[in-house]
Formats: C-alpha cells, sequence, structure tokens
C-alpha cells in the first residue's frame, strides 16, 4: 500500500483528499495544528477503510512544523508516495489593512512550507523513480489580488518549473488551481460569502476526483471545473492593466466581505 501525506487535512480541499486517498487504499499521514481533530479524523478513515492514518501536528507558520514535516517526509524507511501541500488560509482585508505579521505568515505557509516540504519529498520519490506531488494552489493565482493570490501565483510557476526539471525521474508535480469551494476557509478569515454567485461555488469531493485524474495524465495545471477554465481562458485576453481594474471591481462586488 503507497502512503500520502497531506497538509491541513482536517477541512475542506484536504479533507477531501484524505477521503478519496482512503477510499482508494492508500495509508495516509494526516498533518494539521489541530491534534483532536487530527486523531479523530484518523479514527474514522481507519474504521470506514481499513487504512493506516498517522497524525502530524504541526503549524507550518513556524519553523519547527515545517522540519517536523520535513522529517517525515524524508523518512526512507517509510517512504510517502504522494504529498498533498494543502495548508492555507486568507486574510480578510486589501493591502496594508492586513497587518504585516499576518502577510509574512500566509508567504511562510504558502510559499516556503510548499518550497521545503517539496524538496523534501521530491528527494526521495527521484531516488525511488517514482512519486507525486500536489500543490494546491487557485485561480487567484492568475489575477493580480494582493498577497493571497500572489502567493498562489508563486506556487503554480514554482511547481511546474520543479515539474520540468525532474521531467523523466518518475516524479509528477501539478498546480491545482480551484475556485471557490464549499469549505471552512472562508469561515475561518471571517469572510462573508453571501454575495458571491451560487455557479461559482464548485464541490470539494468533486475537485478533489478532477484533480487526481488530471495528476494521473500528467498534467503540471490543474483547473478542474469547465466554469473556471473558461473565465481563466478569457482573462488571459484581457490587457494586464484592465484585468487589474476588473478583478478589484469584481473582488468588491462578487468576493468575501
Amino acid at each position: 500500500m503507497t502512503t500520502a501525506l497531506i497538509t491541513g487535512s482536517t477541512a475542506g480541499i484536504g479533507a477531501a483528499f484524505a477521503r478519496r486517498l482512503a477510499a482508494d487504499g492508500h495509508n495516509l499521514v494526516l498533518v494539521a495544528r489541530d491534534t483532536k481533530r487530527l486523531r479523530e479524523q484518523a479514527t474514522e478513515l481507519h474504521d470506514g477503510h481499513g487504512i493506516e492514518a498517522e497524525v502530524l501536528t504541526a503549524d507550518l507558520a513556524e519553523d519547527k512544523g515545517i522540519e517536523a514535516v520535513a522529517a517525515r517526509l524524508g523518512d526512507r524507511k517509510n517512504p510517502v508516495d504522494l504529498l498533498v501541500n494543502n495548508a492555507g488560509f486568507g486574510n480578510k482585508g486589501r493591502y496594508l489593512d492586513v497587518s504585516m505579521a499576518d502577510e509574512l505568515r500566509m508567504l511562510k505557509v504558502h510559499c516556503e512550507a510548499v518550497l521545503r516540504l517539496t524538496s523534501a519529498a521530491t528527494e526521495g520519490m527521484r531516488a525511488r523513480g517514482r512519486g507525486g506531488v500536489v500543490n494546491v494552489a487557485s485561480v487567484a493565482a492568475f489575477v493580480p489580488r494582493g498577497t493571497y493570490g500572489a502567493s498562489k501565483a508563486w506556487v503554480v510557476q514554482f511547481t511546474q518549473g520543479a515539474a520540468r526539471d525532474l521531467a523523466g525521474s518518475g516524479v509528477r508535480l501539478m498546480a491545482l488551481c480551484p475556485g471557490f469551494v464549499r469549505t471552512e476557509f472562508h469561515d475561518r478569515a471571517g469572510m462573508g460569502t453571501d454575495n458571491i454567485p451560487s455557479w461559482m461555488w464548485l464541490d470539494a469531493d468533486k475537485l478533489v476526483a478532477a484533480a487526481l485524474h488530471d495528476l494521473a495524465r500528467g498534467k503540471t495545471l490543474s483547473i478542474p471545473d469547465p466554469r473556471y477554465k473558461a473565465l481563466m481562458g478569457a482573462a488571459k485576453l484581457v490587457p494586464r492593466g484592465m484585468l487589474g481594474a476588473v478583478s478589484s471591481r469584481t473582488g468588491r462586488k462578487y468576493g468575501p466581505r
């Protein structure tokens, strides 16, 4: 049985990955900050699917947390075959409304942790000649919209560049770019979502199924929904300056408040 490590596993997209991978027979290493929720999740997945679910409590906004997960990824005796870098969060407010400490914390989780954990995982994967990494980004990566979008743009560029460098090694890397997904994400950030049109919402389980299908096909970028693929395709045709203005107006109208 192969093993998958999922960061931010207790809610949202991470929990959907855990459910799907457990159902497919993968053992799991579940990573999040809340030990109680991790243990409950591990028990549920073990009892429901007969897989082994290891718990690793770690805060990826701290060096100690990143180092603990990196050490687990580097364990050659108990190798991880699939890494899902899903941990992340949003900050409520526009640029300069958010504290510098919160902005830097976001970069720590979205960029530094993704870099360090991807590197820790792929070193062993390359030596074994197999493995995969899914780095969860966002369609926000493709529009100029603050630190969140900028950090996710970094995830996309880093992942696709690393995928090219590792081509032919047996290691697959893919950036996953969802749109609005019905999870705890916005509630945790204190963002209201009543103003977001219903057609923009995605189901986490369907999203994960599409993402894993894209990974198996060798894609390095996954936008797993026709609606968002169409939106991102249209965005490429709009001049960058105009796109920024449209993004700002749309964010104020439809974005979380």
